[in-house]
């Protein structure tokens, strides 16, 4: 095969002369699986055989909080409170998004996680039809969430249950193995119990997993107490939320108790330090509490709007960095972990068998090419977490199909023009409304 005829096909793959596990070897991947790493590879059927030219293989990037859509929304409001920003930007033109802008905002999205190294995400947000075609198109892989806000009305509570309900059987309708759907409540403060109590039924009926807001700002812990005598994730709890089903985004104003529910029914956590530092949440996420009660965390961006991108290995910088800051301990949250709750963590908590690189895992596997901030090579996770930028990764394969070589992505430059017009033009029909 030639490099142009390589793209989006599930042929065997045999990866040579990378860095795999901290040792050079080679890498085989068929029917969407890795299925041998080892010095030297000799019995293979490969297709098509990539000379990694000295770079580090790691797992895809799995981002645990996203609103891809919201793509269309980077750097169209800035440096505000958290609430005036939602209240006076962000709701207002979301109101103007058409199905148009979900799917063009999100194939952007792919497009700059493909980019940088992100084979899975995680979604929360609305027009998910839409997304799963860009999605589907795009060859990543996605768990995606029709986003319930009911304000605490009932006609508004069952509309958005017959939302939510179509989004799920639309998906799985579709039969692709990389989408999967999910349930997302928004959270405690835009959802009545009544909402909060059917999501949790409805994600264990349909097998999904559920996602949402919690203890973001301490405002909202204030306001929960205020409103129900309990912080947000014992409401939780008492709504029959909490379960190994549920990943709660954001988990900053978290105390003992919170934690030790989590533990209890098993809840991840998904730190999102650059977008609660830039909406100044005031709070860095408690991972070495968490991390001590036996807490999954995993790693998100969050939106555009708020973060400004979707690359995760300067997530996992800032993650890191923040923790030791956060803690005065220049132990937590090392290398490894970080790469951990960028990659398997989050895979663990989507239940899928992703986010490590070894025999029977799922197929997807990023290149970081050797570059002036990858050498020397005396770590290879710490020059990952620490020394680079996605706009390092080379390569990106997911589900065994390569979506990214070399740096090059088909069609990249048609889906920036195209979702560019499409921003300016939500940005014009809100501005005149």
């Amino acid at each position: 095969m030639t490099d142009t005829e390589i793209y989006n096909k599930q042929v065997p793959i045999l990866i040579r002369n990378a860095w795999i596990n901290g040792k050079r070897q080679e890498m085989y991947l068929e029917n969407g699986l890795i299925s041998a790493i080892s010095e030297k590879i000799t019995d293979h059927d490969a297709e098509f055989v990539i000379d990694a030219n000295g770079a580090a293989a790691l797992p895809g990037m799995v981002n645990m909080h996203t609103h891809a859509a919201m793509e269309l929304l980077r750097g169209y409001a800035d440096d505000m409170q958290l609430f005036e920003w939602l209240s006076t930007k962000i709701w207002p033109t979301e109101a103007h998004l058409t199905d148009y802008d979900f799917y063009i905002g999100v194939k952007l999205a792919c497009l700059e996680m493909i980019r940088t190294g992100t084979t899975t995400f995680n979604d929360m947000y609305f027009g998910m039809e839409h997304a799963a075609r860009a999605v589907d198109e795009s060859g990543i892989r996605a768990c995606l969430s029709y986003c319930m806000i009911d304000g605490g009305d009932h006609e508004k509570f069952e509309s958005e249950v017959r939302a939510m309900t179509s989004t799920v059987k639309n998906l799985k309708a579709m039969n692709n193995p990389r989408i999967m759907p999910g349930v997302s409540p928004h959270a405690v403060y835009t959802v009545s119990e009544e909402g909060l109590r059917w999501c949790a039924e409805y994600a264990e009926k349909e097998n999904v997993p559920l996602h949402v807001h919690v203890s973001e700002t301490e405002q909202e812990v204030k306001d929960c107490v205020a409103a129900h005598g309990m912080r947000p994730p014992k409401w939780l709890e008492h709504c029959g939320v909490l379960s190994k089903r549920c990943i709660a985004a954001h988990s900053c104003w978290l105390d003992a108790d919170d934690i030790a529910l989590y533990a209890k029914y098993g809840v991840t956590a998904v730190h999102n330090p650059v977008s609660n530092m830039k909406l100044a949440s005031g709070r860095a996420i408690p991972y070495t509490e968490m991390k001590a009660a036996g807490v999954n965390v995993a790693l998100g961006t969050d939106g555009a709007s708020s973060n400004n991108d979707l690359d995760m290995f300067s997530e996992m910088k800032t993650a890191a960095i923040l923790q030791k800051f956060a803690s005065n301990n220049p132990t937590a949250m090392p290398a490894s972990d970080a790469l951990a709750i960028a990659s398997a963590n989050g895979a663990k908590a989507l239940g899928l068998k992703a986010g490590i690189l070894a025999p029977g895992y799922l197929a997807d596997v990023i290149l970081v090419g050797r570059n002036p901030s990858t050498v020397p090579r005396f770590n290879a996770e710490s020059n990952a977490v620490y020394a680079t930028s996605g706009l390092a990764v080379d390569t990106t394969i997911c589900d065994g199909k390569v979506l990214m070589f070399e740096g090059v992505i088909p069609g990249a430059e048609k889906v920036m023009a195209e979702a560019e017009e499409a921003a300016f033009a939500l940005a014009r029909r809100a501005e005149n409304a």
